[in-house]
């Protein structure tokens, strides 16, 4: 009959009637016969996929609300799975009657029960023939001794699941079997009720209440829409290919599942079908599911949140980022230290403001004798690209653009090994579960290996725990309301992580330690009670392309010698640190956006030292890289841009090197040297070690101190199992631990760009020696430099101080500074105001507002071969009773108007002397004089090309040019412990 004769909803009411069997004849009709039984997915379908007595709602138990893609899909992937267990092959028979036999379609029904042929399980199994058909009909059956399946068999239970109950313990001794619509209970001698060595089981719809089902390989199991509560579980030891699908287990005392050994070599021969199966799940590179790991949108704040879009670009203006904190990105006199404010005045530079003069940066007094100082070392800053686009260090806006994270696909495209493993079937496969209400999830163990699909883990006290070699592959589950971490990984445990929702725990996320190294890539990790990820005792690991927010505590947490590598994540508003590195931690954290974290973007401290570089660091509510009592570290190659507090925070004792960062339009300071000691919280700090305090700050006084711990539910989970739970128990050797990877003795900032931050681009209150070298400190709103404190000697070496909104340089009494080869131009306030001790040398000061050099107060200084330059001020003024020389200096006139001498020193002093320095002014009656120009040397400061770096020692994504080591000559010698001195 043609379709086209009736209407099409007539003939769809037609159809629904017929049975499965007719539906698959009249799809091989004809093409539109075979659409026509299509389009009857969400009726007729869909009606005999929930009317089958062994099978349950596709996506039950962990999504029973939502429909499947296709109820006729869902239905014909039942059929195929119920198949499974009479697959196997004729090699297992003695001959082929007897495989003619078991393939047989009348094959042999056997009932069991009240007034039926057997009433009892064991009397039926002893007449039962292969592949024989056991009915138990509703009722409860008991019996008081193992049950051996010795022919392959299937018992089924008639009637709803829960009607046929087995008090019952069996040991399968044959090649297959398969169990489904029943309920295990144990026996009273045994809490096992089902267990195989050998065979493979399949378990369709069933129960286990209390009970344990064992798997032994080579034995093999698929179990389907089965629940396991009330303390049951799964134990599988050394298993090849095991499947559970689709099951519930709620209640466990121990672990739900525990996958224990190594697969065994031997094979049997339901493997090869299971591996079919396996592989027909959706690859996890498929299109769509990185839909699934989206974060809230860059505005949004705290708290799990749907579903928006992805965090690829990040575009903030300066005036959102104001909207959003409500803070000016320029603070007008911020206060750090009461002795200290940016917002005060010196008296020479009173005389040289006029009307709102000095709070505009860019509008200067004209230099009529203009000398053209754009051609120093550092000029490759400022110049515009070829797109005609400003560079970061000359931009008044900050970057608009972060970095997107890869794809799960990109990453496994870059990573065989990760490949390897998506792709890999081997141990026990997981797929869509659900885990609730119990003690612990899977636990896998002594080179145990599983592997978890679209599975939920929640309200357990751990979901996943791999240990002692074990291999785990988590793909695209959730993991959640865990009281203790949702992950653990421990004593050399590995295996890949990805595409997991990992969410609301009552510790980390993931916690990583004792030589485990898993890859954890493109998940999202957030709205944990403490830390995203903790990374541990020896711990390692690959942490890419994850999305972390919205955690109590640090994003990404590293201590005791853990040393992951964390790269191209996307760590956000998170309520403590983006990144901590504390207590020996290392780590390679690279081109990650870490952004809008309440405290610091990374934070570093007591003995930590990794290596951070090219990492985008802003838009965070305090500083954006704190660098803490005791901390080291490699910080080179940073994007550190519109935080609340400073660009970096450098405190207590600290030796770090700072190369190559863009540190910019941050609302304090760009760069805070404050190294002060509190002896008060010393001894609280060492001695509470394992303490209860999460990493935290108080921006004021730089002070952050605790450190994260595991909770008493977590601990009394490990101890249970005989671990020993203590932070010393992860520690390497005295030696090992206190040994650093590289030798520094002086603090290092090098090559970086301190562009418009909101108040001192540099600022230095220090206790301890500092070498500052080669960097770009320009439009900053206060000072470029300020030396406030500094018993030790800071060295101030060929960098550029250019266009600040108050002095160049300015250093207070009592400190030791030396200024060697730096260019110091067009400052609104003195070009370099020194009251301290020390030096300065060969510097270009030119076209700062007020004095040239000021020095004052009861300095004990060298002013030798520098050129000179005022605006229409003092080239160098000496005040006080200063001691020292001034000489061989060269002083230009600016401007013909001006009435100061070039060369000013109070006529009182006695102790400082004069000699040899060169006054050179304009002959206004000759007009075709020549321009001054720096020629020998050309305008400082001076760049030499780099000496044994190549150009992969620098960041790949950002594109920035770096200056690199500087050349220069030692007025007096070599300074002990300068490393300024050890890299020429």
């Amino acid at each position: 009959m043609e379709v086209g004769s009736l209407p099409v909803e007539l003939w769809r009411v037609i159809l629904a009637y017929l049975p499965l069997p007719d539906l698959g004849r009249c799809c091989q009709v004809c093409r539109a016969w075979r659409e026509l039984v299509l389009s009857l997915d969400n009726t007729r379908w869909r009606q005999l996929c929930l009317g089958c007595p062994e099978c349950r709602h596709p996506n039950w138990p962990s999504q029973p609300h939502l429909e499947p893609p296709s109820w006729r899909e869902a239905l014909k992937q039942h059929a195929l799975a119920t198949r499974t267990w009479t697959q196997n092959g004729p090699e297992l028979q003695s001959s082929a009657c007897l495989l003619f036999f078991r393939r047989r379609k009348d094959r042999r029904v056997w009932n069991v029960g009240p007034g039926c042929e057997f009433e009892t399980l064991r009397g039926a199994l002893g007449v039962a023939g292969p592949y024989d058909r056991v009915v138990l009909h509703p009722g409860v059956y008991e019996e008081q001794a193992e049950v051996a399946l010795k022919v392959p068999v299937e018992l089924v239970g008639l009637g709803r699941l829960g009607e046929v109950a087995l008090l019952v313990c069996m040991e399968q001794q044959c090649p297959t079997a398969r169990l489904c619509n029943l309920v295990f209970m144990p026996p009273w001698f045994s809490t096992v009720v089902y267990k195989t060595s050998w065979g493979h089981v399949q378990l369709d719809n069933c129960n286990f209440e209390g009970a344990q089902l064992q798997v032994r390989g080579p034995g093999t199991c698929q179990a389907r829409f089965c629940s396991f509560s009330q303390g049951s579980s799964a134990h599988l030891l050394g298993v090849v290919l095991s499947l559970l699908d689709s099951c519930d287990f709620s209640g466990s005392d121990t672990a739900s599942v525990t996958v224990e050994g190594p697969p065994v070599s031997e094979r049997n021969w339901a493997c090869k079908h299971l591996a079919a199966l396996a592989r027909t799940f959706p690859s996890c590179g498929m299109p769509g599911y990185n839909s699934s790991l989206k974060g809230p949108e860059a505005g949004s704040t705290g708290g799990p949140q749907p579903p928006a879009a992805n965090v690829r670009k990040e575009h903030v203006s300066i005036e959102d980022w104001k909207k959003r904190t409500g803070v000016d990105a320029v603070c007008q006199g911020t206060v750090i230290e009461d002795g200290w404010s940016d917002g005060e005045c010196s008296e020479g530079e009173e005389e040289n403001r006029d009307e709102g003069g000095i709070n505009n940066t860019k509008k200067q007094f004209t230099l009529d004798y203009k000398i053209p100082c754009d051609h120093h070392g550092l000029s490759h800053f400022l110049k515009p690209r070829p797109d005609g686009s400003l560079p970061l260090a000359s931009s008044p806006d900050p970057p608009s653009v972060a970095p997107e994270p890869l794809t799960l696909q990109q990453e496994l495209d870059r990573d065989p090994e990760a490949h390897m493993l998506a792709a890999s079937t081997l141990g026990c496969i997981l797929r869509r579960c659900l885990f609730r209400d119990g003690k612990g999830g899977v636990h896998l163990s002594n080179y145990g290996q599983a592997r978890l699909e679209e599975n939920v883990f929640r309200g357990l006290n751990y979901a996943v725990r791999c240990i002692q070699n074990s291999t785990i592959v988590m793909l695209r589950n959730e993991v959640c309301e865990c009281r203790a971490s949702g992950v653990f990984l421990r004593l050399s445990a590995q295996g890949l992580i990805a595409e997991n929702n990992i969410h609301s725990n009552g510790e980390a996320g993931l916690d990583i330690r004792k030589g485990a190294n898993p890859t954890i890539l493109c998940n999202r990790i957030h709205s944990g009670l403490r830390s995203g990820v903790v990374v541990l005792g020896n711990g390692k690991g690959s942490i890419r392309s994850n999305q972390i927010y919205n955690n109590k505590e640090a994003g990404v947490y590293i201590l005791f010698s853990g040393n992951p590598v964390v790269s191209g994540n996307h760590i956000y508003q998170g309520q403590a640190a983006g990144i901590a590195i504390n207590e020996n931690g290392r780590g390679m954290i690279t081109e990650n956006v870490i952004r809008e974290n309440q405290w610091g973007g990374v934070d570093i401290r007591r003995g930590g030292d990794p290596i951070l570089r090219s990492n985008y660091i802003c838009y965070g509510y305090s500083d954006g890289v704190v660098v803490g009592e005791r901390g080291r570290g490699l910080i080179e190659g940073n994007h550190v841009y519109c935080n609340k507090g400073c660009g970096v925070w450098v405190m207590s004792s600290s030796l770090p090197q700072l190369l190559g960062n863009y540190i910019i339009h941050n609302c304090m300071y760009g760069l805070a040297v404050f190294c002060r000691k509190d002896p008060e919280n010393i001894e609280a700090r060492e001695g509470n070690w394992p303490g209860q305090e999460g990493i935290g700050g108080d921006g004021g006084n730089g002070e952050r101190r605790g450190v994260e711990g595991e909770g008493r539910e977590g601990q009394e989970n490990f101890n249970e199992e005989g671990e020993l739970f203590a932070w010393e128990s992860d520690l390497d050797s005295e030696d090992e631990r206190h040994s650093a990877r590289r030798s520094i003795s002086v603090a290092l900032v090098e090559s970086n760009c301190m562009s418009y931050n909101g108040a001192v681009g540099l600022y230095v209150k220090s206790s301890e020696a500092l070498n500052v070298f080669a960097n770009l400190v320009n439009n900053n709103r206060g000072p470029g430099i300020a030396v406030l404190q500094s018993s030790q000697q800071t060295r101030l070496v060929t960098n550029c101080i250019l266009e600040n909104g108050r002095g160049g340089v300015t250093v207070e009494k009592d400190c030791r500074v030396e200024l060697r080869g730096n260019g110091v131009y067009e400052n609104s306030g003195h070009g370099v105001s020194f009251s301290g001790n020390g030096q300065i040398v060969e510097n270009d000061v030119v076209g700062n507002r007020a004095y040239g050099i000021q020095v004052s107060g009861s300095a004990d200084i060298k002013v030798v071969r520098n050129r000179v330059q005022p605006a229409q001020s003092c080239g160098i003024a000496v005040l006080g009773a200063v001691k020292g020389v001034v000489h061989d200096n060269i002083l230009f006139q600016g401007h013909p108007g001006n009435k100061k001498t070039l060369l000013h020193m109070d006529p009182g002093n006695e102790s400082c002397v004069l000699r040899n320095n060169s006054i050179l002014r304009h002959n206004t009656s000759c007009t075709s004089a020549p321009p001054w120009v720096f020629e020998n040397p050309p305008p400082r400061p001076l760049a030499s090309s780099p000496a044994g770096l190549s150009s992969s020692q620098y960041p790949s994504r950002l594109g920035i040019s770096m200056t690199t080591r500087i050349s220069a000559t030692v007025e007096s010698g070599c300074h002990n412990g300068s490393m300024f001195c050890s890299i020429l």
